[in-house]
């Protein structure tokens, strides 16, 4: 069996440049004991792939020259010497920017199967996406209602997610996205209460007119001059939830930034978060996820894009914004009965 690969080949300076991965091909190695090989269906391709990409540690290893590209997947198992595996279980784990990946089993996750799903959908509103937004929003924040909830990144795939919650626990809700369409998707068929398009709109003058009574929850998912804008607008005892800083990632110099005074004077709360640390507790977030969706209270969108080969230039996507919702990269066919 060949394993097609993406391989990171230099720490991007800037923005991912062609030769930054490299796509190689390995024959597949035979399992050890307690192994399990799973073939990758879907690859999830996130913000924090630039920020895996730079050679440095954060709430992860740093990755090595040399390394397949890390990255969150859904698969199925194809074999196993691992008794905790059967043949046929779908599962989600870091597989990597790659066809099979072989583990011990360790971080590996089974999905569950015949819920009548869609299995992409574990890899979004279902997956580490709706995790995010759910415990980035609801635990950190703890929005009531009436209170108003500003959302960065509105019209991606965990902004989009944020905002609906934000409505179900009775917020009123302004989202800052890229586009017209997407500021009319999150007005009309989201159903939030107001979309400023940061690219031809002034953030200030539109933040006050939409929050005459100023902010008091911002999901931050960008940093830079949209959070600067939002913070002069946020009320005594704000709240922040750090969920990413997108504008920064490809940046070779120091973005402009936020005038951090405010959170001092206004007595801001900022906390950031990584999903990882709820993961004892996604069964709360599953539940609630499952019934809102049945229950036609939120919607999702998965942009998806057949072929690993596909992968680098796909990427791209997310920081030009040209991305429809969560990004996922369809590496194999799925032959689940999910």
């Amino acid at each position: 069996m060949i394993n097609k690969q993406w391989i990171l080949k230099n720490f991007p300076v800037g923005d991912i440049k062609e030769g930054d991965l490299v796509m190689e091909e390995t024959s597949v190695p035979e399992l050890n004991e307690n192994d399990v090989l799973i073939r990758n269906i879907y690859l999830s391709l996130d913000p924090a792939n630039r920020g895996w990409m730079s050679g440095r540690a954060s709430y992860v290893d740093a990755m090595k020259t040399g390394d397949v590209m890390r990255g969150g997947t859904i698969g199925v198992v194809e074999k196993s010497k691992n008794q905790k595996f059967k043949e046929g279980e779908i599962v989600n784990c870091m597989g990597g920017w790659q066809e099979f990946f072989i583990t011990n089993g360790k971080g590996v996750r089974q999905i569950p199967q015949g819920t009548g799903f869609p299995l992409d959908s574990y890899m979004s509103i279902l997956g580490m996406t709706g995790m995010t937004a759910y415990f980035g929003l609801l635990d950190i924040t703890k929005p009531q209602s009436g209170e108003t909830l500003v959302v960065s990144a509105a019209a991606g795939a965990v902004g989009s997610i944020v905002c609906q919650i934000g409505k179900i626990k009775g917020c009123k809700v302004i989202g800052i996205a890229g586009s017209d369409e997407k500021c009319q998707w999150l007005v009309n068929d989201l159903g939030i209460d107001g979309a400023i398009n940061y690219k031809t709109e002034n953030i200030r003058n539109r933040l006050k007119d939409l929050c005459s009574d100023g902010v008091d929850i911002y999901f931050e998912n960008v940093g830079g001059t949209i959070t600067d804008a939002v913070l002069t607008r946020m009320n005594i005892n704000g709240r922040i939830s750090l969920c990413g800083l997108i504008s920064g990632y490809n940046a070779e110099s120091l973005v402009p930034g936020p005038a951090w005074g405010n959170l001092l004077i206004k007595r801001i709360m900022l906390k950031g978060f990584i999903v990882f640390d709820y993961f004892k507790r996604y069964i709360e977030a599953y539940q609630d996820l499952t019934t809102w969706i049945k229950e036609g209270k939120i919607k999702y969108k998965n942009h998806i894009v057949p072929g690993l080969e596909n992968a680098e230039n796909s990427i791209k996507k997310l920081f030009s914004g040209e991305n429809e919702g969560k990004l996922i990269i369809k590496v194999s066919e799925d032959t689940t009965q999910n």
